[in-house]
């Protein structure tokens, strides 16, 4: 390749980003509260599970279907499902950002992101419920019995709380169980993937990698099976009626990837502007420009209409 053409291509990338920068910001700009909001429970979520971990009582694994059956990795491979969900993780991230270099755009970054912030939040408040309900004693080799890390000593501050031991705390947590949060994540991503992604072989591919992740989860022993199980029909019923409520996404493959989702302050200006017309005697069909008079409270469409009241017989 020439540098001439290296440069040319290099400088459409530019314009592309730069241009995509710009819509994604004026969407950012309207609907930036709810990001905000879920990004804020992200740390809720985090906080919650810090706290039910004073609360954790270890004792002896519970017989479970799925530790019988699956073979156990050991701790020192462990690693195996973490490093799964890292690559689906980054994956989907990289996904949804891929506006901003390809040609082929079906949504914008911003709305994505609001839609799948509300999948996890739901779901996660309904989990934060779940495992205060009732504490399980951990499966995972640092919270069972003569585990230092199975019990965490009373707070001394607010603030030993609050900071939540940032990522050790939530790599070493006991007592959030019921349901998995690493398969709320992970179902949320293949969900919004089938629903907005292009590809159906890496559709397909991503619903093996999905319950490769809940054989992983429990052959790790950081959750009993039935956190992945309740996970897989929960996550899936809280996107389904969420997902409802929510305004359906602008299908900008239709070649309509310059047009901007219609704010609620341009509704209303349309919304204004049609009741004016209407107002000033015209009609929303500028078709219809017949003339009309006015006699006795009716109106008549033509001069020729005979009314039949005035007609003696």
């Amino acid at each position: 390749m020439s540098p001439f053409y290296l440069a040319r291509s290099a400088s459409k990338l530019v314009r592309r980003i730069t241009s995509e920068v710009s819509v994604e910001l004026k969407i950012l700009s309207e609907k930036w509260r709810l990001l905000l909001a879920g990004l804020v429970f992200q740390y809720i979520h985090g906080l919650a599970a810090r706290g039910v971990h004073y609360l954790h009582q270890p004792g002896p694994t519970l017989q479970d279907l799925g530790f019988m059956i699956l073979p156990e990795l050991g701790k020192e491979r462990g690693y195996i499902s973490e490093t799964l969900f890292t690559f689906i993780f980054l994956s989907f991230v990289l996904w949804t950002f891929h506006p901003f270099i390809l040609h082929t755009k079906r949504f914008y970054t911003v709305l994505i992101w609001r839609r799948v912030l509300a999948f996890l939040c739901a779901s996660q408040f309904l989990r934060i419920i779940t495992f205060y309900s009732t504490q399980l004693p951990g499966p995972n080799y640092h919270c069972r019995e003569g585990s230092p890390l199975a019990r965490l000593p009373p707070p001394q501050n607010a603030a030993e709380v609050l900071l939540i031991n940032f990522p050790r705390g939530v790599i070493y947590g006991c007592g959030d169980l019921i349901f998995s949060s690493h398969m709320i994540f992970t179902l949320v991503f293949v969900i919004t993937y089938q629903k907005y992604g292009s590809i159906r072989f890496v559709k397909m591919i991503a619903w093996c990698i999905a319950i490769a992740q809940s054989l992983l989860i429990i052959s790790s022993r950081k959750h009993y099976s039935v956190d992945v199980v309740v996970a897989w029909y929960t996550v899936n019923m809280v996107v389904f009626f969420v997902d409802k409520k929510l305004t359906e996404l602008p299908d900008r493959s239709a070649g309509s990837a310059s047009i901007l989702p219609v704010s609620v302050k341009d509704k209303d200006t349309k919304l204004k502007e049609e009741n004016t017309r209407l107002l000033n005697g015209n009609s929303a069909d500028s078709a219809d420009r017949r003339p009309r008079t006015q006699m006795n409270g009716k109106h008549i469409e033509n001069e020729s209409h005979v009314d039949n009241e005035s007609v003696k017989t």
